[in-house]
């Protein structure tokens, strides 16, 4: 059996096929019961909308940090507890095909991605 690689709804990473799924594959949106009950929210879509924004003041080849995001979002008080929402958020535009996360200047796995990221505009052939 072929599975359909899936990327979750709320926390952006890839979804990895269980059995006991087998049924409801189609139906599964999540990877967690965390990543359910924490869904996606209005900040979640202003953290998404805020990365595009920043990254469309910029040259097409330039990135941003996860901390950027934060602090565009957050207060002085409160941006350290957005950087994993804003990690969420940029997986969340790579599996929309809006984003890549690299590390290094090379493109990574978000699904695996540890530690310093950057996030960039995808490059499309034939944009500047």
């Amino acid at each position: 059996m072929t599975v359909a690689e899936k990327t979750c709804a709320s926390c952006g990473r890839r979804i990895e096929w269980r059995a006991k799924w087998q049924r409801d594959w189609d139906q599964v949106r999540f990877c967690s019961a965390a990543c359910r009950r924490r869904g996606v929210t209005a900040e979640d879509r202003r953290l998404e909308d805020v990365t595009l924004s920043l990254l469309a003041d910029r040259a097409a080849t330039s990135t941003i940090c996860p901390s950027e995001v934060a602090r565009a979002v957050g207060t002085e008080e409160s941006w350290r507890t957005l950087m994993e929402p804003a990690r969420r958020a940029a997986r969340r535009l790579v599996a929309a095909g809006e984003v890549e996360i690299t590390q290094g200047g090379r493109i990574v796995d978000p699904s695996t991605a540890k530690g310093a990221i950057r996030i960039r505009r995808v490059h499309r052939a034939g944009r500047g």
